[in-house]
Order: structure tokens, then sequence, then C-alpha cells
């Protein structure tokens, strides 16, 4: 793997991605981008995956998996009281990552980066009812990078948004999700939750949060700053408990025609991915396209994702055979805010 593509993808992710939300990463990642020897040991990470991310979620692993170094100092997610970052920070990162090299090796080498952010749920749910009202029959779901299943869960979810007590989906859910929506455009939030009849889920490797190692590396995912973001995490995991899901092993993409095959006549076949397509090559990405529009000409279907070619959220989709393309919403990588582009409305007359 080429050291300057690395150097580069680590300097595109301090500044781009971290920069106002993880002031320790976007300084680790400057770093790392300076330096050849850990540029060398961050090339050990297995293909098609965001580099950054998988190299600083291993190091996150080992730390809270007991590790014992100076580095935890600086880690919210460690210690109560962390230490403001400076000019050391780095080194105590370097010297951690040289210590525990084979551990770091072995973590590149086998995990992935998946999906953990149970607050984009914020944005599929008026995704939801806005598909929804266009064909007002039950959905069917197919997550395609399903990890855990946390985000195929949307329909079990509190929602408000700009800090209302207005809400929407379940009322009784312990798990509140909280978003900023901005600009004019008004999304359609429907009180309670559009029908889901028939959920699968679909990745190259499922977690099982019942497994504490899988638990664990979910956790690692997630920045240490964000506390709030780990607080959800488990809310949402303990939940699962509650809504058993069908989360089936393998690539997506070829599996698709044969799950098709069990979702129920009169449901709406909707097909999603968030923060995945980044890790999905080109050739695959056509594929889950042609086969989609190939599908589109048999049944109504509709594709929800983002991640593929730019961040926002789009909807391609399939009605009585003719094609749809909408961009709903420009999204935070966190979800923390999202600015819906197209018209809706709020059910019962509420407001946002």
């Amino acid at each position: 793997m080429d050291i300057a593509d690395i150097s580069q993808r680590f300097k595109q992710f301090s500044q781009r991605e971290c920069e106002g939300s993880s002031p320790l990463y976007a300084l680790l990642a400057n770093r790392i981008a300076e330096d050849n020897e850990i540029l060398q040991l961050a090339a050990c990470s297995r293909a098609n995956q965001p580099i950054p991310n998988l190299f600083l979620a291993a190091v996150h692993y080992l730390l809270l998996d007991g590790a014992q170094h100076g580095v935890s100092q600086y880690y919210d997610s460690i210690v109560r009281d962390p230490q403001p970052i400076d000019p050391e920070t780095y080194l105590y990162l370097r010297d951690f990552c040289l210590q525990h090299k084979k551990e770091m090796i072995e973590l590149l080498e086998n995990k992935r980066v998946q999906t953990n952010e149970v607050r984009r749920c914020a944005y599929l749910y008026p995704s939801f009812c806005h598909i929804y009202g266009k064909t007002h029959k039950p959905l069917s779901l197919i997550e395609i990078g399903t990890s855990a299943g946390l985000q195929l869960n949307w329909d079990n979810y509190r929602y408000s948004y700009n800090h209302t007590e207005c809400t929407f989906g379940d009322d009784l859910s312990k798990v509140h999700i909280t978003s900023e929506l901005r600009g004019a455009g008004l999304p359609t939030l429907l009180k309670n939750s559009p029908p889901v009849v028939y959920k699968m889920g679909l990745d190259l490797h499922r977690n099982d949060l019942s497994n504490p190692d899988h638990y664990l590396w979910m956790k690692a995912l997630i920045w240490p700053e964000h506390r709030e973001r780990a607080a959800l995490f488990d809310q949402a995991a303990a939940s699962m408990n509650s809504y058993p899901l069908q989360i089936t092993e393998g690539d997506g993409i070829a599996l698709l025609p044969d799950i098709l095959k069990s979702i129920p006549e009169g449901t709406t076949v909707c097909i999603f991915h968030t923060h995945v397509a980044n890790q999905i090559p080109y050739a695959d990405k056509m594929k889950l396209l042609a086969y989609i529009q190939q599908l589109g000409l048999q049944r109504d279907v509709f594709h929800l994702y983002n991640n593929m070619w730019d961040l926002d959220l789009h909807l391609d989709y399939f009605l009585n055979g003719e094609a749809f393309h909408e961009t709903l919403a420009a999204v935070d990588g966190h979800a923390r805010w999202f600015e819906w582009k197209g018209k809706g409305c709020i059910d019962h007359h509420q407001t946002v």
C-alpha cells in the first residue's frame, strides 16, 4: 500500500472529519501523516478499509481492553478528567503503537470499520416516513453493512429535533435520539413510525453484541471525546434483546437476489446503507445499482444511501417501472445535524 496515499488519508481525516469534533484525533492523525514508521504500521490494514478510522480504533480497543500506558491520560473514554492535548500527546501514542506493534498488526489485518452510529437514525426516520408517503404500504427493510443491526431498528427509537419536546417514533422507547434540523427544508415526520413487516441485515462480518469482544470493538470505533455517542450506543445495544433481528453474514450485494425472494408481497422494498459504500469497490457499486435498476422493472423498490459518491443522503427509486432520484439531505457524519433538501410535512401539525 502506497505510504504517500496513506499519509494523505490521515491528513484529510484530520482536517475534514476531526476538526471541531475530536481535537485528540485531529492532532494524532495530523502527526501520523508525517511519521513514516507509524504509516508503515498503518499500511498493514486490510484492503478497502478507511485506514485512519481503523488504526485509531485499534489503539482505542487495546486501551479499553486494559492496556496500561501514559497515552490513556488523554482519552475521555478511559479517564474521568483527561489531560489537555499538547505536543507530548503524539509521542505517547507513537510509543504505545511501537510497544504494541504485534497486537496492532493483528487488529489491522482482521478488524473492520463497521456501523455503530445510532444517531444516523435521526435522518433515517424522516427518510422512511418520506418513502411510506409515496406507497402507503408496509415497509420491508434490507440493510447492507448492517454490522450489529443498530440502525435496522430505527423504528423502535424515539426522536426529537432542535431541542423541542415534540417526539416522534416510539414514545415508550428508552433510546431517545436527538439531532439539529438545519435550513428551511421540512422533512416528513410522522408521529408514529411507518409500519415495518420485514427486516434483514447483511454484512461481511456480523457483530454479535452479546459477544464481549464484538461489543468492545464497536465501542472502540466511537471517538474518545464522544461520550454522548457511547451512551446512546449502550442504550441501543441494550434494547436489542427486545427486538431480535435476522442478520446474514456474507456479501450483501451477492445475497440480494435470494433475500428478495423472501420479502412479502404487497410491501415496499427498501434497500439502504449509511456510511458503508466508501468501503465497497467501484465494480460492486455499479453491480448493486444495475441490480436495483433491473429489480425496478419488476416491482417498486427504493434505494436509500450516502457515502457512495458524496456525503449527501440520496434516494433512488422505481415506481411502476419509472425511475426517480432525489437528494434528500446534507448530513453530518455523526448525524449531529442534517439539512433536508426536499419538501415534507409533520404529522398532527406538530412543529420542530
